[in-house]
């Protein structure tokens, strides 16, 4: 008997002694790994470089690292044109839930460029100020003979040649095998979206079954992409490892400083600028940070403005006021085409760094596109962990080398946590800042007690305020004043 009992009780001590030997949370988090797969690439990137491996001729180390790297990016861009496409289709579609539609669209796309505006201009002062790229010790030896890009190439990319915007070109090698590659320009694609999506509204209920098919896509698609960013680890090891295996030490230092800029813009931005723009309006500074840090905190650690949404679109709604009917719209149209962080802040200083970094002088000109480019392609993002697309999109216009865009990637999941939480923090306050200006904003959830839950308790709105600045009801929309 006694035999017995211990063989029953065994399987408790064994699930028990399981548990007792869990990892911490801290060491499974997600920032946990990607702080680990930075060290660990930069080991292996000098091992690398120290056993002779160069970009022409890299040894087996240096080739794993290449192609890891290499293929992480791939992946990423693989998602690419199918999210934009179904994103914007899906948000502009949300515009047929809220009433006076055409005048609350007009509003949010205006403050979404009154704010990239502001964003992009801090990060021209940052790049021109910090000179992230300059004096390497690698200008000379990589000196860029290329073209930049001009307003014209720019204008004439905005029109799409086909569908879905994408262009194919063929190489012969020196075998006599030929290699064609595809590619896209995003903001043709972007461009095809938006009409795709305006002639939904227009068609009405007959489009019923598209939108249908495109929302559930646009599900599939986020599901994939966070599959991808789960793997963003092994991608980091890869891009660091590579990196440092090519250009050594100077190009730790050079990104050292570049992540600098980018984090004292990012904390502009956030902690002046938004606070700035909410006090003006006649809110609290401390309501809005309290209401909007669970879907901040979430966006550092995830790195994705889409995975991010369903929490963004909350926070909007049960803390800051935002009517659910406008949200539905806003927050996710924001998702896809706010992006102070990744698509503002964050391509000035890149493009100004790869400048400096291969010698290329930029005029009053270029800094002009650079601008026009952040706010006008914001979209290009997509919501996607890094901003891959949105590099390549204004390296590609200014004709700065696209070798600029694997060097940034080596530290970009690091980059990466602080712009997409200022990115989710702008996509909540531009629809709590029109709501405010439309007299729609609940303001009684907006001033709610915060009691360190997630979201405003409901029942405390009535002391907090009257239930709107417009008398409307929660997900009831009316006429703008």
């Amino acid at each position: 008997m006694g035999h017995a009992t211990r063989t029953y009780v065994s399987p408790v001590s064994t699930s028990s002694s399981t548990r007792a030997r869990r990892l911490p949370a801290w060491a499974t988090s997600f920032g946990t790994q990607i702080i680990a797969a930075l060290v660990v690439g930069l080991v292996l990137g000098l091992v690398a470089k120290y056993t002779g491996s160069t970009a022409a001729k890299p040894n087996a180390l240096g080739a794993t690292l290449s192609t890891i790297g290499s293929s992480y990016v791939a992946l990423l861009q693989t998602a690419v044109v199918p999210l934009i496409f179904t994103a914007v289709v899906s948000s502009i579609a949300n515009l047929r839930q809220v009433s006076n539609a055409a005048k609350l669209a007009w509003n949010t796309l205006l403050w979404f460029a009154i704010t990239a505006l502001i964003a992009v201009l801090i990060g021209i002062g940052l790049g021109v100020a910090f000179q992230p790229g300059a004096n390497t010790g690698i200008t000379q030896q990589a000196k860029y003979a290329g073209k930049t890009g001009d307003w014209w190439a720019f204008l004439t990319g905005l029109f799409p040649h086909n569908f879905l915007g994408l262009s194919a070109s063929s190489t012969v090698a020196d075998g006599g095998a030929v290699t064609t590659s595809v590619s896209f320009n995003v903001l043709q694609i972007l461009v095809i979206a938006i009409a795709v999506g305006i002639a939904v509204l227009k068609v009405g209920a007959k489009a019923d079954p598209f939108l249908s098919f495109t929302r559930s896509a646009l599900e599939v698609i986020q599901k994939v992409l966070w599959w991808i960013i789960r793997v963003a680890p092994l991608g980091t090891i890869g891009l660091i490892g590579n990196a440092v295996a090519v250009y050594g030490w100077d190009t730790i230092g050079a990104l050292g400083k570049f992540a600098i800029a980018i984090y004292v813009g990012l904390v502009l931005v956030l902690f002046v600028v938004y606070p700035i723009l909410v006090k003006s309006h006649g809110l609290s500074v401390k309501q809005y940070f309290s209401g909007v840090w669970p879907a901040v905190q979430l966006a550092f650690v995830s790195r994705s403005s889409i995975g991010t949404l369903p929490l963004t679109q909350r926070v909007a709604e049960r803390n800051l006021g935002v009517p659910r009917g406008y949200a539905s719209f806003a927050v996710p149209l924001g998702a896809t085409t706010k992006m102070d962080g990744c698509a503002a802040i964050y391509p000035a200083v890149a493009a100004i760094f790869v400048a400096q970094f291969f010698g290329i002088n930029l005029d009053f000109s270029q800094y002009l596109l650079i601008v026009i480019v952040s706010v006008l392609g914001s979209a290009a993002t997509a919501g996607t962990t890094g901003a891959v697309v949105m590099l390549t999109l204004t390296l590609s216009t200014l004709g700065l080398p696209l070798a600029g865009v694997g060097l940034l990637l080596a530290i970009d999941p690091i980059l990466d946590m602080g712009r997409t939480a200022v990115n989710v923090a702008g996509q909540a306050l531009v629809p709590t800042i029109v709501s405010k200006r439309q007299g729609i904003l609940d303001l009684g959830l907006y001033n709610a007690k915060r009691s360190g839950d997630a979201f405003a308790d409901e029942a405390e709105r009535g002391s907090a305020g009257t239930a709107t600045d417009g008398g409307t009801n929660d997900g009831e929309l009316v006429a703008a004043r």
